[in-house]
């Protein structure tokens, strides 16, 4: 069977208490199955996985697999035939909370200490379980996840081809990819779900859990797996839910790494320019004159360049704040650094200069000459320029001034966790702080 491994993770990340844990960490499995009106399936989704509860155990090493149906607000059958089996327990909203809520509550009230969840529509083997736990344990992954879009599978067209999608924009915003963001039936150590959580509570509960886990550079591991027709009516609203995907996607790079955005449209802008531009610069140094008509791509290429200047001033300032924020990897910040490092003071008082000293040269001869004749004869092109120049002077400007407040941001940061050290080192000020807490804690009325 083929595998499908992204990102390199030392092996010491996942040890709780020392070397002697990693045997415990991986020894149980629990399964929970969200379910919402699936009465037609439920039934035999758990017996198939109780079946396969054995083969789990002996494939993968583990000691124990625990079973959790959780109804999501079934109006049907399900809560009922789900309670007929012993080794089953349930869990009932009375409400539907969503898919995403469902898993959550799950986990929270299982044993296991990795984690797994399955479709109940029938359309995934539990067996397959056997095989991603090996792989979290063998390659010590934080999540193993079955790909549903290999050969042989039943998606309909449609949802793969959305999925192919997903898998793209994130690949291209994050640049690690899994080919399946969405698949319903992966495993998680337990351990690292405080590096995937807050996750949400509906159906775009699975991409999101893929894209903060490439963004924040867990190691994911990813199976071909075959793929049933699934049993019952779909849940899933192909352009509702779609869209729900997209912002999902959007909005973890913009909380772990806003600068793959900005980077990418930043050279979306430049090549467009480069296009626009190329015709009149070439026109130019063979006519020494421009055309009329050229002055509508000039008025696009100011734009096209005053907010590409943005972007990568922006890029730089988000890579500065980025402290501020959760956690993020360090997978494909290149870029970023390099941009970062330029941008500093230096540099920004020789750009500045450079193009004021740009401005002044485009826009001084149509200034002299309004001053003295009241009107102006400057030819557009200069215009623009002159225009150009002195709006990139001006967001760089600002961008200096929003560095410097960064700066001073993080300058305090710094003495105030120096401070709060050397107090905590303190006997006296370590004894005062617990008696103040001591006498808060007296005077709170129970």
């Amino acid at each position: 069977m083929g595998m499908r491994e992204l990102g390199t993770r030392v092996r010491g990340r996942h040890i709780l208490n020392g070397a002697d844990m990693i045997e415990k960490s991986e020894s149980s499995l629990t399964i929970v199955i969200p379910a919402l009106n699936e009465e037609g399936a439920i039934g035999g989704t758990i017996e198939r996985c109780l079946a396969a509860r054995d083969f789990i155990c002996e494939t993968a090493g583990l000691t124990h697999v625990e079973i959790i149906v959780v109804s999501d607000g079934s109006t049907d059958r399900t809560v009922e035939i789900s309670q007929s089996y012993d080794d089953v327990k349930v869990i009932v909203f009375e409400i539907n909370r969503g898919y995403g809520a469902a898993i959550k509550e799950g986990w929270w009230q299982g044993s296991g200490t990795l984690l797994g969840f399955l479709d109940a529509d029938g359309t995934c083997d539990p067996k397959y379980f056997a095989t991603l736990c090996q792989l979290a344990r063998d390659e010590s992954a934080d999540i193993v996840l079955g790909s549903r879009l290999g050969p042989g599978s039943k998606m309909p067209r449609i949802r793969r081809l959305g999925n192919r999608i997903y898998a793209m924009l994130l690949g291209a915003l994050c640049g690690r990819q899994v080919t399946d963001t969405a698949s319903g039936m992966r495993v998680v150590r337990r351990e690292s779900l405080r590096w995937l959580y807050p996750l949400p509570d509906g159906l775009h509960f699975t991409p999101s859990m893929s894209a903060r886990a490439l963004l924040n550079d867990l190691r994911i591991v990813e199976i071909p797996m075959r793929y049933e027709e699934r049993i019952g009516r779909s849940k899933l609203s192909v352009v509702r839910d779609g869209v729900r995907f997209l912002r999902t996607i959007f909005s973890s790079v913009l909380c772990y790494r806003p600068e793959s955005l900005l980077i990418t449209l930043f050279v979306f802008c430049m090549a467009a320019l480069a296009m626009l531009a190329a015709y009149p610069v070439e026109f130019y140094l063979q006519h020494r004159r421009l055309e009329e008509w050229m002055i509508y791509r000039f008025v696009v290429c100011y734009l096209l360049g005053s907010f590409g200047l943005m972007l990568l001033l922006a890029t730089a300032l988000t890579y500065q704040m980025a402290g501020f924020g959760p956690r993020r990897g360090s997978a494909n910040a290149f870029w970023p650094f390099a941009i970062a490092s330029i941008m500093r003071s230096s540099t920004l008082a020789l750009l500045l200069s450079c193009l004021l000293i740009l401005s002044a040269v485009f826009l001084w001869p149509g200034i002299s000459q309004y001053v003295s004749t009241g009107h102006v004869t400057l030819h557009w092109s200069r215009l623009l320029a002159g225009a150009f120049s002195l709006t990139c002077f001006l967001q760089t400007g600002v961008f200096a001034l929003l560095i410097k407040v960064v700066s001073v941001w993080k300058e305090q940061q710094v003495q105030l966790a120096r401070l709060a050290t050397r107090d905590a080192t303190r006997p006296d000020l370590a004894s005062k702080a617990r008696t103040n807490e001591t006498q808060a804690s007296e005077t709170i009325p129970s």
